[in-house]
């Protein structure tokens, strides 16, 4: 090794770099338990920010009775099996969260750069206090009355000697309720029937079958959508995604960057046929050159084939009220499972909801990397949490202007809003 030269523009380094301790001033703090002990109904938001926060949030969501929602990339902050953790938030959100943001009176946002402001209180309704180690995230999506600039899990247990017990749990109460609602709408909406395989089972199946300390990574199109809704987190698992950029083709680099980061953990990759034409069969040769090398071989590539660019599709349809176009949006078909074979790996394909099971139970014993391959039906609507009427005219211009999936789209619409157990 050579010495950099001891002159002008000489360029160093060194070790033993530790993160600093930042929290607020104690005036600030006290403000901002002014306000959270004022609220009745307290909403919280957590962000990536708070991964390592989980055990200062659940402090504060008790002493406060708060619900919490999770921004997509902090969908690991806290387990889903929390009665007052509402899951996503957004467009790939849930209901509670939609609802629990329309109607509390406090919002506490922690860690969060969470962009989509229509899905926050609207300006006015709620006094807000937000935590961020970043400055330039605060106040950048909803004005907070209260900024604080600092780590989560330090500001947060500075604040827990200040925040007073809400005495009336009925706000927490109904939050728990919406939740227990919507997991029994969600398991309705995954045995919903559809051609050939409804995209929902798979998750759902999968999330009743991920082994302890998973590592799941997401790709953006139809696949975030069920990730956000029927994959439940579980304490120890680390779960993440493009986020706000949602660029296309990170899912399998991502879980293999996981792998190679913890090699001892099971990894989940779960992406679309789009993504995975990208750059994830590529990828694919990467995992046969080195996973014989990984401690544990347990590694699995959940490919959702509809031949759709699925995501964009329904975009459009929503909130352009463009129809289907074929020569933009249809994928030529490709066999995931069958590629995999040729590569040493081991390849899966599901064509029949009554497989789903079976399928993930096989992969899960395998002795190498898995690709799991499942025919799903494009027409499953990814419905929003909640409908807005300027979403609902562009989806009736699109079917109007002569989509060709439109019976298909019209007949699964109707069942995810009216689901109902397939015999």
């Amino acid at each position: 090794m050579i010495a950099p030269p001891h002159k002008h523009g000489g360029v160093v380094s060194g070790i033993g770099f530790t993160s600093p301790r930042v929290i607020p001033h104690d005036r600030d703090l006290k403000r901002a338990a002014e306000v959270l002990n004022a609220g009745s109904k307290v909403a919280m938001l957590v962000g990536a920010g708070a991964l390592r926060a989980a055990r200062e949030v659940t402090e504060v969501a008790d002493i406060l009775g708060a619900g919490v929602a999770k921004a997509l990339l902090g969908k690991a902050v806290l387990p889903d099996a929390l009665p007052w953790v509402t899951g996503a938030i957004g467009l790939l959100g849930t209901k509670p969260s939609w609802d629990l943001m329309m109607e509390c009176d406090t919002l506490l946002m922690v860690g969060s750069s969470f962009p989509y402001a229509e899905f926050l209180p609207k300006e006015g309704q709620a006094r807000g206090v937000q935590i961020d180690i970043d400055g330039r995230m605060l106040s950048l999506r909803y004005p907070m009355e209260v900024n604080l600039t600092g780590d989560s899990a330090e500001t947060l247990r500075a604040l827990v000697p200040l925040l007073k017990r809400k005495s009336d749990r009925s706000w927490r109460e109904k939050v728990e309720k919406g939740m227990q609602e919507w997991w029994k709408l969600m398991d309705e909406r995954a045995a919903v029937a559809a051609n050939p395989i409804n995209p929902q089972l798979v998750f759902a199946e999968l999330s009743k079958r991920l082994p302890d300390r998973a590592i799941l990574s997401s790709d953006s199109g139809s696949a975030a959508n069920w990730f956000a809704r029927d994959i439940k987190i579980r304490e120890d698992m680390m779960a993440s995604l493009s986020g706000n950029l949602a660029t296309m083709g990170p899912g399998v680099p991502y879980a293999i960057a996981a792998k190679f980061a913890f090699p001892e953990r099971p990894v989940f990759a779960l992406v679309g046929d789009g993504a995975m034409q990208m750059n994830g069969i590529n990828e694919l040769i990467t995992i046969s050159k080195y996973w014989k090398d990984w401690r544990d071989p347990r590694f699995y590539v959940l490919v959702l084939n509809n031949r759709d660019l699925n995501q964009v599709t329904w975009e459009l349809r929503a909130m352009a009220g463009s129809p289907n176009i074929p020569s933009t949006q249809t994928l030529p078909d490709f066999s995931y499972a069958q590629y995999a074979e040729q590569l040493g790996l081991n390849g899966i394909r599901i064509e029949t909801a009554a497989g789903v099971g079976a399928a993930w139970d096989a992969a899960l014993k395998s002795d190498r990397p898995v690709v799991i391959e499942a025919m799903v039906d494009p027409d499953v609507p990814p419905l929003p949490p909640h409908i807005t009427l300027e979403q609902a005219k562009s989806f009736t211009t699109a079917l109007l202007k002569g989509d060709p999936e439109a019976r298909g789209i019209m007949e699964q619409a109707f069942r995810a809003m009216f689901p109902k157990k397939t015999e």
